[in-house]
């Protein structure tokens, strides 16, 4: 009788987990597409996306209110592959030290502001870092009648303007004590605030990635005056945040920033997207939706990436209109596409 008993025990248990598999597979195929956030952001009619308070080239607004930059094209492509248009997004600009506290408390659904991706901030304080858009590194921007052209002069009692809450100000600390070097810095907690200082000679030194000297210097009375110096400091890799907890929206604010990049890779642009429907190449057949079915796994149709690529234009397009031809960063360094020598790879869209 025991004998039979545990082998009827041995099957029912095998039977049970089978269910349980079965249920779980089940589930999973029912989840997809399910996205609370995607389903509120489809309701309200607009994607609430938290950006800087004025970073030129990257997330910077004009006399009439209008966005524009690499950040603000991240959530601009969300926009246009969710509800069918890059412009329908709010914008709220946020200081470095707000802007953590406005996603995770749910105010707003993108975090799309020069943001450095660390270990601390993707697994401690409910974060996913959904990509890099940006590859940058922090360094210094002196004047230049102060006669130093590297960072190896720099002297006991330097002052150095900073903002509160980044990891510029903790890189900020790391560099100046292990160089055994005294600093005094000098801190301020709107982007604004800090430039007006180092404009004003409030400190001997500027400090952040080396994307904003190069934005910020054009803000200066006498932008001219002030160079940066060659050393970088630090590793910055920038890009979009969301909260943890919805990986259906994840998924769509990560593979809306791939699908710009990887349109770059294979040459397909605003004004040539529909032409690229002809394409043999499966891979570009995939980005312009002419084959598969890629938006059904993000609860999505088949023509959100061919909105993305008409209406906000590839990686390339983003960063000359943004950077580019505005003088900021003209070199794109490793901010190029893989296949020229930069970093930007994404997986593939298949």
């Amino acid at each position: 009788m025991f004998k039979y008993s545990k082998k009827l025990f041995a099957i029912l248990a095998a039977a049970s987990m089978l269910f349980v598999v079965a249920c779980e597979q089940q589930g999973g195929k029912q989840s997809k597409g399910k996205s609370k956030t995607l389903k509120n952001t489809q309701s309200k009619g607009f994607v609430r996306c938290g950006v800087s308070q004025g970073l030129p080239g990257f997330s910077n607004a004009d006399a009439a209110g209008n966005w524009t930059g690499v950040d603000v094209d991240v959530c601009r492509a969300v926009a246009a592959a969710v509800l069918g248009d890059a412009n329908k997004v709010k914008y709220t600009p946020l200081s470095a030290k707000e802007r953590f506290t406005a996603l995770t408390s749910g105010e707003i659904d993108i975090l799309s502001r020069n943001t450095t991706w660390t270990l601390s901030r993707d697994a401690d304080i409910g974060l996913t870092f959904v990509g890099v858009n940006f590859y940058d590194g922090q360094g210094f921007m002196v004047r230049k009648d102060s006669g130093i052209t590297s960072t190896s002069q720099f002297k006991n009692g330097i002052s150095a303007c900073t903002n509160i809450g980044t990891t510029t100000e903790l890189n900020m600390r790391d560099f100046f004590n292990s160089k055994g070097i005294s600093y005094e810095p000098v801190a301020f907690e709107k982007a604004d605030e800090v430039v007006a200082a180092y404009d004003s000679g409030r400190c001997d030194t500027y400090t952040t990635d080396k994307s904003g000297l190069a934005a910020q210097r054009t803000k200066m009375t006498n932008p001219d005056d002030h160079i940066v110096l060659p050393e970088t400091i630090s590793k910055e890799p920038l890009g979009p945040v969301v909260r943890q907890g919805d990986a259906v929206w994840e998924d769509i604010v990560r593979w809306s920033l791939n699908v710009m990049i990887e349109a770059e890779e294979y040459g397909i642009s605003s004004s040539n997207a529909d032409m690229m429907k002809t394409s043999e190449n499966p891979a570009v057949k995939r980005l312009v939706g002419t084959e598969g079915e890629l938006g059904s796994y993000l609860g999505l149709d088949q023509d959100w990436s061919l909105r993305i690529i008409k209406q906000v234009g590839n990686y390339g397009e983003s960063y000359k209109r943004n950077i580019a031809d505005t003088g900021i960063l003209p070199d794109r360094g490793p901010n190029n596409i893989w296949t020229q020598g930069g970093l930007l790879y994404t997986p593939p869209a298949r």
